[in-house]
């Protein structure tokens, strides 16, 4: 299960540098956003069992993600909560990196009173980007679904996701928000784990979970756990990637963040901390985001 954004991602890629007040060539495309979306997308399409529980306004956009997910194999709990309009995110593309104006919109509206117990049972783990963390009231309803999913067996993973709103209320604040969820899973950037730590170590993040992994793009990621045997210690590897010419990275971490789940949300709770699945699902995970990076993006019919 996963919770958080459903978007409209508006793709601008220039085909040369930007000029002020005027024109150049490029593409401007149209596509299925939000990075609790676009995992849930990914985990489908790797043939898992998944829920998307958003908010969406009662527009075209929203009507259009909604379809596309389902067709997609995602089941969609889309919440409408009155008036508003549907998430939507410019992305600005140039030279394999990328810019992004956010328009939230309805995004941040679902609120506690939107689930359903039902939705959580059998749940094997709950995942969620720092996004839906952030801002009320879906913070609200983030911690709402921890609880259900806890309480039906379901293990908690969570995604920095961007160290520019995480930190907007400082480090303090934002360790003790991701320590009093206490996730079982924690995965960000290498730039993410420094900024909301200050410090570069993978190892620093099992202050905050038991399992955490370090994506570093084209360098590949860091495993890290810590040992529930005799003596303890720390579980630590790399997993190489294959190298991608430069293309839109839009996506590529929550495709990262499905491939890993697919294995390790699947294996027993006594499992998931051995050395044969976390190094099974981190190649899984480059492997999604390979597939995801350089297959086509479909663009979103919105009628």
């Amino acid at each position: 299960m996963v919770l958080g954004d459903l978007a409209l991602d508006v793709v601008v890629a220039p085909a040369r540098a930007l000029v002020a007040g005027s024109d150049v060539a490029g593409t401007v495309s149209l596509r299925q956003g939000g990075s609790a979306a676009t995992t849930a997308r990914v985990l489908a399409g790797l043939g898992l069992r998944v829920t998307l529980i958003a908010a969406v306004g009662r527009d075209p956009i929203g009507r259009a993600l909604v379809r596309d997910l389902a067709a997609a194999g995602v089941t969609v709990r889309a919440a409408r909560p009155g008036a508003g309009r549907t998430a939507r995110i410019a992305v600005v593309l140039s030279g394999g990196e990328r810019s992004f104006v956010a328009d939230r919109g309805l995004a941040d509206a679902l609120s506690p009173e939107h689930l359903r117990e039902g939705w959580f049972a059998g749940v094997r783990a709950l995942h969620l980007p720092a996004y839906s963390l952030l801002t009320e009231p879906l913070a609200s309803a983030a911690r709402r679904a921890i609880s259900l999913s806890r309480a039906n067996g379901g293990a908690v993973a969570v995604d920095l996701a961007s160290s520019e709103p995480l930190l907007a209320g400082g480090r303090r604040n934002a360790l003790a928000l991701i320590d009093a969820i206490a996730p079982d899973l924690l995965l960000a950037t290498a730039a993410e784990a420094q900024a909301l730590l200050g410090a570069a170590v993978p190892d620093a993040l099992l202050r905050l979970a038991p399992t955490a992994v370090v994506k570093r793009g084209s360098a590949g990621a860091t495993v890290v756990a810590r040992r529930e045997v005799a003596g303890g210690g720390v579980l630590r590897f790399d997993v190489a990637t294959r190298p991608l010419p430069p293309v839109d990275p839009t996506g590529g971490g929550d495709a990262f963040d499905a491939g890993f789940l697919s294995v390790w949300a699947t294996a027993t709770a006594s499992e998931r901390n051995s050395v044969a699945i976390l190094r099974r699902a981190a190649v899984a995970a480059n492997q999604a985001a390979g597939r995801l990076l350089a297959g086509a993006r479909p663009e979103l019919a919105l009628s």
